[in-house]
């Protein structure tokens, strides 16, 4: 029997585990990862490898891959006395698993850091960032994929200005409109919109959205993309994203240039071009605040 240790995990996800409430089956097994849908509420939940970040519903254990693991896509996985059964011959200890939660950094009240760290992201990602998805192919491989980056930039930029106009009728729209487009097991638009989001839901920002249209955004998407990206709009939804976008917003607040150019390496290096998708969503974001200015919010009605 395989067994791994769990090293750091969702607190929610901990908890249930420590419960022994959590049951499911095997969704989708991957090199880096294995996801399991809960039988209680039908979320999916992820097994990483030590490669990737702590997560919203995610559990890191130490392996650095699932290959030759004898999992199988609709193996039961259950609890017990503490310990992950997935599928019969693989085991997960979570007795000293270390407990993460997602806490997003508050806005700044004196812009200072944010502007000149904005400056410093722009110009790596100018240099470093991915093409493929939001940032546009210079040479397009055929028609279909020039359509759809073109479709990328047209419907994210206009979703900025409507956000920026406050036409949230409008702006949902856009944002709808980028569920499930683009390349990868995360759709380019998804990634985007995940960026977005993250800067939506930090404390004292001066430009809020309404209650409404992030459940809006969810409620739609649900057919709109694959499961797994759903999920992780989901969870962005309600500002719960991964560690790494929680680390490089940290550093765009208040770090040094080092540490904005680290952080910002950690999220480009995810998927093929999710990551420079995820940043791209987040810089418009923070775009969109710093034109606000100050740090009340303007509304959330």
């Amino acid at each position: 029997m395989n067994h791994a240790q769990a090293l750091s995990g969702d607190a929610g996800f901990v908890k249930r585990i420590a419960s022994s409430r959590f049951s499911g089956f095997v969704h989708s097994i991957f090199d880096k990862t294995i996801n399991i849908q809960c039988s209680e509420n039908g979320e999916l939940f992820t097994i990483a490898c030590t490669q990737l970040d702590n997560g919203p519903n995610t559990l890191v254990v130490d392996r650095k891959r699932f290959q030759n693991s004898g999992i199988d896509v609709n193996d039961p996985v259950f609890v017990s006395d503490g310990t992950l059964f997935v599928g019969e011959p693989f085991t997960i200890s979570c007795q000293d698993v270390i407990s993460w939660e997602c806490v997003l950094p508050a806005y700044p009240s004196d812009q200072g850091s944010l502007l000149a760290n904005v400056a410093v992201m722009k110009d790596y990602l100018a240099a470093h960032g991915k093409t493929g998805g939001m940032k546009k192919v210079l040479q397009p491989a055929n028609v279909f994929e020039a359509e759809v980056s073109r479709l990328l930039v047209s419907r994210s930029s206009q979703l900025v200005k409507d956000l920026a106009a406050r036409r949230w009728s409008k702006a949902h729209v856009q944002a709808i409109g980028l569920v499930g487009l683009g390349p990868g097991l995360t759709p380019s638009g998804d990634d985007f919109l995940t960026g977005l989001f993250s800067v939506y839901h930090m404390p004292n920002i001066p430009r809020c959205l309404p209650h409404s249209f992030f459940a809006e955004i969810v409620l739609a998407s649900a057919q709109r993309t694959n499961e797994i990206s759903f999920m992780m709009l989901k969870k962005a939804a309600i500002g719960h994203v991964r560690e790494s976008i929680v680390l490089l917003l940290q550093s765009i607040i208040s770090g040094t240039t080092e540490e904005v150019v680290l952080s910002l390496g950690h999220v480009l290096n995810i998927g093929s071009s999710s990551g420079t998708d995820m940043v791209l969503g987040l810089l418009s974001g923070l775009e969109l605040q710093i034109e606000a200015g100050g740090n009340v919010c303007l509304s959330k009605s």
